[in-house]
């Protein structure tokens, strides 16, 4: 399992960051094309990657289907205007759009970023999936944590927009295309690291508890050893 999730995460980065940075400086560079143009052009493969990833999907996710629509909106306003700041300001926008609509899942109590993070922990294991359903429903803390992985992820995508709104408006365009992915990678390595300890890490040790390998269940705190009863009780009648 660990081989094919490495895969995917190279193949990500590759078609969401490499190509279009790359693709950016290849078409202004070596073919002459405008500002505008290269940024139009190099953001295809990561629309075209987004678009058939909502499209395969079973379910609807609307974290996905919120950057595609994004996209698309920012590369017609900006293609509209002819205004190459605009079409980074584009993806500032999307960070955004994705970060206000995570805070505002937390704040409904429907956190966004567990459809992500779910597959992750459970890993496809029914004991897993059934410690998941279970905390749940019946435990305060796991839905905290829970809350705080997709509220860490929503402040960093809002303060990751600032930064490059910021960087737009103050330095070049060349200069932004490069910057703002690395301000990207540098904003996505934290928020990992710290929704990871605030989240995702307390999470995994819940289920891990709450499986039927340990006979207990961790509910809120408590735990209800019920084999260990059991076999209390037997060993008074014997």
């Amino acid at each position: 399992m660990t081989k094919p999730r490495k895969s995917r995460t190279v193949v990500s980065l590759f078609l969401d960051v490499a190509v279009p940075v790359g693709s950016y400086y290849l078409l202004k560079g070596a073919f002459g094309m405008s500002a505008v143009a290269a940024l139009g052009w190099s953001s295809v493969v990561p629309a075209l990657r987004t678009g058939w990833g909502v499209l395969r999907q079973r379910e609807v996710n609307a974290l996905p289907l919120l950057i595609l629509l994004a996209n698309l909106a920012g590369l017609l306003v900006g293609f509209g205007t002819g205004d190459a700041r605009l079409m980074l300001v584009k993806d500032s926008a999307i960070t955004s759009l994705v970060g206000f609509a995570l805070l505002g899942s937390v704040l409904l109590g429907r956190p966004m970023m567990t459809a992500t993070l779910k597959p992750w922990l459970v890993k496809g294991d029914p004991g897993r999936e059934a410690a998941w359903g279970r905390l749940r429903r019946e435990s305060a803390a796991f839905r905290r944590a829970e809350l705080r992985f997709s509220a860490v992820w929503g402040i960093a995508f809002v303060g990751e927009c600032a930064l490059r709104i910021v960087g737009v408006y103050t330095l070049s365009v060349d200069t932004m295309v490069w910057l703002g992915t690395v301000v990207m990678i540098v904003t996505m390595v934290v928020a990992f690291v710290v929704s990871g300890a605030l989240g995702a890490g307390p999470m995994v040790h819940m289920i891990g508890a709450a499986g039927p390998e340990h006979g207990a269940v961790r509910v809120g705190g408590a735990v209800l050893e019920a084999e260990k009863n059991s076999s209390l009780v037997g060993s008074t009648h014997g």
